[in-house]
């Protein structure tokens, strides 16, 4: 849910999806994006850099997901 909300602002590096999420291990920020990716939600780009930049965002999929967890995210901060 947090990272659905937090890529839906804009597309992330890794280390910034994990400062901006906070209390997220690595091997957990990893496992849910891979299994985001293979759901079709978040969509990974890297770029030929030295050393390779990876970027995440939300696919058109994922955008539709957005709106409904804002909403539940709202709800469960009341």
């Amino acid at each position: 849910v947090l990272i659905v909300m937090v890529l839906q602002q804009q597309p992330r590096r890794f280390n910034d999806l994990k400062r901006t999420i906070g209390g997220i291990s690595q091997q957990m920020l990893t496992r849910t994006l891979k299994a985001l990716e293979r759901d079709g939600m978040v969509s990974r780009t890297v770029r030929p850099t030295v050393p390779p930049q990876v970027e995440y965002a939300l696919t058109p999929m994922g955008l539709s997901l957005a709106m409904p967890v804002q909403e539940l995210g709202r709800w469960v901060e009341m």
